[in-house]
C-alpha cells in the first residue's frame, strides 16, 4: 500500500487541510510530523467549518487514527482547548483515536514570553514575523537537550529536574529581555496539572506506526507551513523553526526514508506569504488586491492579511527537487477566473544576470526581480469544477504550461474549499 507525505510548495497556506481531508478518506492513519500551533487547516465538510491548529486534520474524519509525531512541537494547554472545542461540533476524541509520540518536546508558557520579548525588541528590518505563540524557542530547547517532553510528565522527579535544567539557560536570557524570573513552582504545578490530560494519549508512536505500516494499512504524512519556510531550504532567516520538506516526515515520526511512497506537494494558482522576508512575485497593486479579496487571504490562526503575488514557477521547481515532489495540487484555481492577462514567473534577474533558481543569501535574493511569461487568462468561471471538461480552454492551458514550467506533473486541482471540488488526475494512494 502506498504512503503518502503532504507538504505545502510555498509560504504556507496553499490548502493543505482540504487536501488532507480528501485524501484522509483513503487513509487509516494521518501523522503530523512537524511544527506546531502556529500552523492552521481549514476544513469544510457539508457545510460545517473546522479550524485545526495542533491536531492532524483527519481527527474529523472516524475510523482513522490521528497521530501527533515527535517532530512537532506541542502546546499541551492548546491541544486540550482545541480538543473540547472539536469534540464541542460533535467530533468524537479518544485515546483510540490520537496519539502524542512520547517523545515529542512540549512548548511551555515561557517559550511564547521570550517569543513575543524577542520580537518586540527587534529592530525594524529584523523581525521575524512570528506568531509570538513559543514555537521557535521550544525547538531552541529541544536541540539545546533541555526539552520537557510528553513522556516526562509521567514522572515527578524527572519533571522537576527537567524544569530546573530549563531555567538555567531561561533565567538569564529574560533577565537580558527585561522580563521577571520564571516562577519555578508556578510552573511546575502546571505541568502536574495539565499531565492527567495529556498522558492518556501518550504511545510509542515509531511502534505504532511500523506495526501499521507492516500490516498494510495506508499512512498519511500531514506537514504544516511550506517548503519555502523551511529551516535549511526556506528564505533564511525569515523561516520557520524546524524542517518542513519531505524528507522530515520520517524523522518527525520514527519510519525510516522507505516509509514514503509518495510526495504530494500543495501548490496555489498563484503565490502568497504571511510576514516578513523575500517575495519576489509580490504585487502592491490592484492585481494584488484582488487575489487577496478573491482568495480570502488571511491566515486561519493569526488573522493576518497575506501578501499576494504572481505564481512563481522558478521557485516551485525548486521545492519540487528538495521535497522530491511526485505530484503537485493545484488549488484555487477559481481565484484567477476574469483575470485578462495571467503572469508566472519564469526566473530572475540579478545584477543583470539570469537565474533559474533563488539564491541562498538573503541580500542577493532581496535584489532579485522576476522575469516573466504572459499567459492569457478566462472570463469563465472555474468554481466548483470537477472535470477537466468542466475547465475553459485557457484554464487548462495554465495548468498544462505550470506543469512544465516546474517539471512536475499535476495531480490534482481544486476549484473551491469544498472537498468535494477537486479534480483528480493521479490518486497518490494508487498501489
Amino acid at each position: 500500500m502506498a504512503n503518502v507525505v503532504v507538504v505545502g510548495a510555498q509560504w504556507g497556506d496553499e490548502g493543505k487541510g482540504k487536501i488532507v481531508d480528501w485524501l484522509s478518506e483513503r487513509a487509516d492513519v494521518i501523522a503530523r510530523f512537524q511544527g506546531g500551533h502556529n500552523a492552521g487547516h481549514t476544513l469544510v465538510i457539508d457545510g460545517k467549518v473546522y479550524k485545526l491548529h495542533a491536531l492532524p486534520s483527519g481527527v474529523v474524519r472516524g475510523g482513522k487514527l490521528s497521530v501527533i509525531g515527535n517532530g512537532v512541537v506541542l502546546d499541551p494547554w492548546h491541544l486540550i482547548k482545541e480538543i473540547e472545542t472539536i469534540r464541542a461540533q460533535g467530533v468524537e476524541i479518544t485515546p483510540e483515536t490520537l496519539m502524542i509520540a512520547e517523545n515529542t518536546p512540549l512548548i511551555l508558557p515561557i517559550h511564547g514570553e521570550l517569543d513575543r520579548a524577542r520580537e518586540e525588541a527587534a529592530s525594524k528590518g529584523t523581525k521575524i514575523g512570528t506568531t509570538g505563540r513559543g514555537i521557535g524557542p521550544a525547538y531552541e530547547d529541544k536541540v539545546g537537550r533541555r526539552s520537557i517532553r510528553v513522556a516526562d510528565l509521567a514522572d515527578d522527579a524527572t519533571l522537576q529536574a527537567r524544569v530546573d535544567r530549563a531555567l538555567q539557560h531561561h533565567d538569564p536570557l529574560r533577565k537580558g529581555l527585561g522580563i521577571d524570573p520564571v516562577d519555578r513552582d508556578a510552573l511546575v504545578a502546571q505541568l502536574q496539572e495539565i499531565a492527567a490530560q495529556i498522558l492518556p494519549y501518550a504511545a510509542p508512536v515509531w511502534k505504532v506506526l511500523n506495526e501499521k505500516r507492516k500490516s498494510g494499512k495506508r499512512i498519511l504524512f500531514e506537514g504544516a507551513q511550506g517548503a519555502l519556510l523551511d529551516i535549511d531550504f526556506g528564505t533564511y532567516p525569515f523561516v520557520t523553526s524546524s524542517n518542513v520538506i519531505a524528507g522530515q516526515a520520517a524523522t518527525g515520526v520514527g519510519v525510516g526514508p522507505g516509509g514514503v511512497d509518495y510526495v504530494l506537494g500543495i501548490v496555489k494558482a498563484y503565490t502568497t506569504r504571511v510576514g516578513e522576508g523575500p517575495f519576489p512575485t509580490e504585487l502592491e497593486d490592484e492585481d494584488g488586491q484582488r487575489l487577496g479579496e478573491r482568495g480570502h487571504e488571511f491566515g486561519t490562526t493569526t488573522g493576518r492579511q497575506r501578501r499576494c503575488g504572481w505564481f512563481d514557477a522558478c521557485l516551485l521547481r525548486q521545492t519540487c527537487a528538495t521535497s522530491g515532489v511526485n505530484g503537485i495540487a493545484l488549488t484555487k484555481l477559481d481565484v484567477l477566473d476574469g483575470f485578462e492577462t495571467l503572469k508566472v514567473c519564469v526566473g530572475y534577474e540579478l545584477d543583470g544576470e539570469q537565474l533559474d533558481y533563488l539564491p541562498t543569501a538573503a541580500d542577493q535574493q532581496a535584489r532579485c526581480t522576476p522575469v516573466y511569461e504572459e499567459l492569457p487568462g478566462w472570463t469563465e468561471s472555474t468554481e466548483g469544477a470537477r472535470s477537466w471538461a468542466d475547465l475553459p480552454a485557457n484554464a487548462i492551458k495554465y495548468v498544462r504550461r505550470v506543469e512544465e514550467l516546474i517539471d512536475c506533473p499535476v495531480a490534482m486541482v481544486s476549484t473551491s474549499p469544498e472537498r468535494e471540488d477537486t479534480i483528480l488526475v493521479t490518486d497518490p494512494f494508487a498501489d
